[in-house]
């Protein structure tokens, strides 16, 4: 495991092994058994490339309404708990006794990707962002704190930890792209990204 800082950015490179992956993952399937992936809309009324989920006291959203945390998953029902071994995640690596409200589930297929965006749609930013990566690997694109300028990129691997925090908690950051199939964790290939955040 190496730590490398790009911008303020922490990575956390190899934090899981592969025993840890599957353990996480497995973890994951049992929370989208539970509220299944959905493919939200932006605002502007385009699907997302991306399909996600939710798992906590809050789940992300968007529709033509705006982004936003809500707090039942679009087919009604409660977002199922965090899983231990994803908190187990951010308390090695933040040491924080407040725990997350809300783990976010991406998963990327083939030619999903996320736009530069600040994660700024919770209440205080003084709490950091963990960021979990799992299959296939992905381009992740940090910025500035605001929009334009030069940015920088790293190929994140399954098992790479990202935390943004303190300086770089409202970093723009993005992930161009995925090397579909190329990760041999999910066995039909793509890229599960969770994000653990405190909401409120």
């Amino acid at each position: 495991m190496t730590k490398l800082i790009l911008r303020d950015v922490e990575i956390h490179k190899g934090f899981l092994d592969r025993a840890a992956q599957e353990h996480v993952l497995e973890a994951v399937r049992g929370v989208v058994l539970a509220a299944p992936l959905f493919q939200p809309d932006t605002p502007y009324g385009k699907p997302m490339s991306v399909r996600m989920t939710s798992a906590g006291r809050y789940g992300w959203f968007s529709d033509r309404s705006g982004y936003r945390y809500a707090q039942r998953h679009p087919s009604g029902v409660d977002w199922p708990p965090v899983p231990q071994p994803v908190l187990d995640i951010w308390n090695r690596l933040t040491g924080l006794q407040r725990q997350p409200d809300c783990c976010l589930i991406n998963y990327y297929g083939e030619g999903a990707r996320m736009g530069l965006h600040q994660d700024r749609d919770e209440a205080d930013f003084a709490w950091p962002v963990v960021s979990v990566s799992l299959g296939d690997p992905g381009l992740f694109r940090v910025g500035n704190q605001t929009r334009g300028g030069k940015t920088e990129s790293v190929w994140l691997e399954s098992g790479d930890v990202v935390v943004l925090g303190g300086a770089a908690r409202l970093t723009y950051h993005g992930v161009d792209r995925i090397k579909f199939g190329a990760g041999s964790l999910l066995p039909k290939g793509g890229r599960i990204n969770l994000t653990l955040r405190v909401v409120d």
